[in-house]
């Protein structure tokens, strides 16, 4: 129902005089072009608001202020009102006997301002004095319309009830709407638009007038922003939002309106052009669309409204004109002034043939009255509750959009109790519904994103590939970037773990051990050595040969430290190709050693010639030596090993790029063909009178060299981690260690242990021995 206002006059203390706020207004509106407004006198005034213009050209810059975008719709709802009045006048048997109600109807034009100089006509008592009492003690006086029908927006209603209760108006508001200030309209509608793409809601209340709602559902098309809209009774049936183009686009629209039901006669009124009453509302239709004559063809036919404006002179046939009168708003102001008439019925105790009281009450009185009506218009039985709220109920109206038509349709009801009616099928449909547009999901958990399928309307939620990430409601997976990898929940991007051989690893500490042990073993050898230079023993491992073999081989160790810690390129070239370097020196003394052995030893004169050729210690070295080294220096010219950074799930592993595999390949082969030609060499050199068996001992020492390496290599091809550096550390310590464990230590057990033996007439003995027992003679001296 359209809100119903109480005007009581109270014991208050009124203004002496006129308050300067309600001066300044009327003063205000004085300058501005009055609403349009009609009066018929009577013994009780109903007032009426009603905004037959729906908005004025009112803007933030000073000037008068005109009514815009006129309104057939509440043009007819205003008429209702009068049609209603003059019903209970003239009926018979007379609702009120002796008495007759009169109106006060005024065009608030939608706007607050004009709402409130219509208001101040209404408050206004027939001596014009509502807010000029006689003197400070006196009561505010009784205005001269008892109750006041409207505003229809809530915006404008509110801004009405603060008015009336200057006054000490008691009220009584019913359901309405909000509105936004059309001057901040561009800004509200920008953020409404973005809260509403950035909602997950999926059913949009749009609780305000017909004006804004034109406005957002145009933006909703432009943002293609399909939701369920749940109206007001304000525009659940606009015709004028439902021709909106593109309205289809917007979703599904499901709206509460009063129950319907058509206004008994009004039809006929309006068909019969009013039955030639007149009134300035009617003047006022007149002037935009004027009544066809009979020379206008196609005039029954052609039942469309332009948006007229002033001077737009629309020929309009009055059986057209009953197409625009709604069944919901007009029905309730038909019932809103049959609910005042039981009202003043009961409170002025009339029957069929008089009233037991006058026409003299207060508008608190009326009020108290209307609350207790209890009775049925037509078909349609009214009460009120303890909240004042009717007991009519309300309509449930779906819109049924296809692109070339609305089709605006009841499908249920409403009641104050909260009973709802819906058609069985309906529901089954509802429930039944797993996937629509609107029902699509709009955000998603940590980790998921929005991606639609190939199949189907809806976009679904698609968990980040295993290297991206999402914040969630539905936000695009990003990829983390190569040194950062995605949370357990994969909303964020965390920081890889630098993975390398660190000193304080197990591992580590272990290689770091032996490391030491062996610098520290290979320093006591050669101390012992230089101690023992011109001993036998130290002659027959080679003499000066030896400390070159000593100095690689600890060299070797000192280089094992740069397999740990975090590989830089200072490291990564000091390690296997200075190994590779520093090894052939170590293998290449001991190749030129084991020469000398086979040319001191070799019977056979024939084969010893050759031999004796090769008897170069120095330069046999030299020329091993700098093979490796031009290779190396090749390798570390073109393709050195540098720093490398291997990007795993959630680790940043360090290491050294061995750069060309090539000349790495070429290094270890070069070194493992030297260590198999000792190993043959020294193989072959068991059968000589040797007293230390150096060639045993390098024999030895040589087959362990290539099993680790040869068991290092499928090793090294296969692993992948940190401890790859260390299973290259571990191959150099090994390989160290067979040289100065079977090789060295025990020429220096001999020299420790074995003195006897470290002497030339041992060694003489010895070989005497051997030629005695291989039938060699032997020349004494």
């Amino acid at each position: 129902m359209y809100p119903i206002y109480m005007c009581p006059a109270t014991a208050h203390k009124a203004w002496g005089t006129r308050h300067p706020i309600l001066k300044y207004l009327e003063e205000e509106m004085a300058e501005q072009d009055g609403p349009l407004h009609m009066y018929v006198p009577g013994d009780i005034i109903i007032g009426g608001l009603f905004p037959v213009h729906l908005q004025t050209n009112r803007t933030t810059m000073p000037g008068n202020a005109h009514c815009m975008r006129y309104d057939v719709q509440m043009f007819l709802r205003s008429q209702v009102m009068t049609f209603a009045i003059q019903e209970i006048n003239q009926r018979t048997p007379k609702v009120l006997p002796n008495l007759t109600i009169g109106y006060d109807i005024y065009d608030t034009c939608g706007d607050v301002t004009f709402a409130i100089r219509a208001t101040f006509g209404l408050l206004k008592d027939k001596f014009n004095s509502c807010f000029q009492p006689g003197d400070s003690n006196s009561t505010v006086p009784e205005p001269h319309a008892k109750v006041v029908i409207g505003e229809r927006y809530s915006e404008v209603s509110v801004a009405v009830a603060r008015i009336l209760t200057l006054s000490s108006v008691a009220q009584k508001i019913l359901p309405g709407d909000f509105s936004v200030d059309e001057s901040k309209a561009h800004d509200k509608l920008e953020e409404l638009m973005g809260l509403l793409r950035n909602s997950t809601a999926e059913a949009i209340i749009l609780f305000t007038k017909g004006a804004n709602v034109d406005v957002i559902m145009k933006a909703a098309i432009q943002n293609n922003l399909s939701r369920i809209w749940i109206g007001s009774d304000s525009w659940s049936t606009s015709t004028r939002i439902a021709e909106i183009k593109g309205i289809y686009k917007v979703g599904q629209v499901f709206g509460f309106i009063s129950k319907r039901n058509e206004v008994p006669g009004f039809k006929d009124y309006v068909t019969s052009m009013f039955q030639g009453t007149t009134n300035p509302f009617l003047e006022q239709y007149l002037s935009y669309y004027p009544r066809c004559n009979s020379s206008e063809k196609n005039s029954k036919n052609n039942c469309s409204l332009t948006k007229s404006q002033h001077g737009s002179k629309q020929c309009l046939d009055p059986r057209c004109l009953v197409n625009y009168i709604d069944q919901d708003e007009s029905y309730n102001i038909y019932v809103a002034v049959k609910v005042i008439a039981e009202g003043l019925r009961q409170l002025l105790k009339c029957d069929s043939e008089k009233c037991g009281r006058n026409a003299t009450f207060t508008a608190l009185e009326l009020f108290q009255e209307i609350k207790k009506v209890n009775f049925t218009v037509d078909t349609t039985h009214i009460f009120f509750d303890d909240n004042g709220d009717p007991s009519i109920g309300y309509d449930i109206v779906n819109w049924d959009m296809t692109e070339s038509k609305v089709d605006i349709k009841t499908i249920g009801e409403y009641w104050p109790s909260g009973k709802i009616k819906l058609p069985d099928d309906l529901i089954s449909k509802m429930c039944n519904v797993t996937e629509t547009t609107m029902n699509c999901s709009k955000s998603c958990a940590l980790g998921h994103e929005l991606r639609k399928p190939e199949n189907g309307c809806c976009k679904k939620c698609v968990p980040c590939h295993e290297t991206s990430f999402s914040p969630g409601k539905g936000v695009k997976c990003e990829p983390c970037r190569n040194w950062e990898y995605p949370s357990p929940e994969k909303d964020k991007c965390l920081n890889k773990t630098l993975d390398f051989l660190k000193w304080w690893d197990p591992f580590a500490i272990v290689l770091s051990f032996f490391e030491i042990v062996g610098i520290v073993i290979t320093i006591l050898v050669t101390v012992l050595f230089a101690v023992h230079r011109n001993t036998p023993i130290v002659k027959a491992v080679g003499g000066y040969l030896s400390f070159l073999e000593l100095f690689s081989l600890l060299a070797c160790f000192c280089i094992t430290f740069t397999f740990t810690a975090k590989p830089s390129t200072a490291s990564c070239v000091a390690g296997l190709p200075l190994f590779g370097i520093l090894f052939t020196l170590c293998i290449s003394c001991i190749l030129a050693n084991l020469l000398q052995i086979l040319v001191c030893f070799r019977f056979d004169q024939r084969k010893s010639a050759w031999l004796k050729r090769l008897n170069r210690p120095v330069a046999v070295v030299a020329v091993i030596f700098c093979a490796q080294l031009i290779l190396c220096v090749l390798w570390l010219y073109y393709r050195p090993p540098i720093p490398k950074e291997v990007y795993h799930a959630k680790t940043i592993l360090l290491q050294c790029e061995k750069g060309s595999k090539e000349f790495f390949g070429v290094m270890l082969g070069y070194n493992a063909l030297l260590a198999f030609a000792c190993f043959l060499f020294a193989f072959h050199g068991k059968l000589l009178p040797d007293l230390y068996k150096n060639a045993s001992f390098i024999t030895i020492s040589m087959l362990l060299y290539l099993v680790i390496w040869i068991v290092f290599i499928p090793i090294y091809i296969s692993m992948v981690g940190k401890y790859t550096r260390a299973i290259e550390a571990a191959a150099v310590l090994v390989s160290n260690y067979s040289i100065l464990c079977c090789h060295l230590a025990p020429k220096c057990y001999i020299m420790l242990f074995r003195k006897e033996i470290n002497s030339e007439q041992a060694i003489t003995e010895y070989i005497r021995k051997h030629c005695e027992q291989k039938g060699i003679a032997v020349v004494k001296s």
